[in-house]
């Protein structure tokens, strides 16, 4: 008894190469088929095939010039960014002290019979104040002045006819800045 092998076909892939390729010469024998044919027919119409604009290309002096341009203008932004990091840096580390600089007050506002005590914080009390004009921080100045909604936080009313309407009768708590942004707002009484 023999035994017949049988063979199976392996289907064979083809490369994306090979299929274009096949892909062209079934379209050109297509139009050679047309261009050949006995019976002249309606010619059928091409798809309008829409224009790239041409871009000129630049000379290497524009290259150049737009390039130091967009460096210059990354330059600066990121500069402005840096320096609004830093600003906000500082604001908070001093908005962090705050609270010390609220304690040191009222410590000087009590009455002490230990004049040794009463010295050393006021001298704390002065360091922070150095500090503060060292990094840019100032005091919003309240007392006495006009009633400003973007430096001041009313939380009281008082009705008082010495003072004219809408002014700072009295500060419970001092407001800061830095340069032209409000770290905190001052806490003030307005009178009338």
């Amino acid at each position: 008894m023999s035994k017949k092998k049988e063979k199976k076909e392996v289907p064979v892939q083809e490369t994306p190469d090979q299929v274009l390729e096949e892909q062209a010469e079934t379209a050109e024998a297509v139009r050679e088929a047309e261009s050949q044919a006995d019976t002249p027919g309606p010619e059928p119409e091409e798809p309008a095939v829409e224009e790239e604009p041409v871009v000129e290309p630049m000379v290497p002096k524009e290259q150049f010039l737009r390039l130091a341009a967009e460096y210059d203008n990354y330059r600066k932004r990121t500069a402005k960014e840096k320096e609004g990091l830093w600003a906000d840096a500082k604001a908070d580390t001093v908005q962090a002290f705050l609270p010390v600089y609220d304690n040191l007050e009222r410590a000087l506002k009590q009455e002490t019979a230990d004049e040794a005590y009463k010295k050393g914080v006021e001298m704390i009390m002065n360091q922070l104040k150095e500090i503060f004009a060292k990094l840019g921080i100032t005091e919003i100045d309240a007392q006495g002045k006009p009633f400003d909604p973007n430096l001041h936080n009313a939380v009281m009313h008082i009705e008082d006819e010495n003072l004219e309407e809408n002014v700072v009768a009295q500060v419970f708590q001092a407001g800061f800045m830095l340069g032209e942004k409000v770290i905190r707002f001052a806490m003030v009484q307005v009178a009338n």
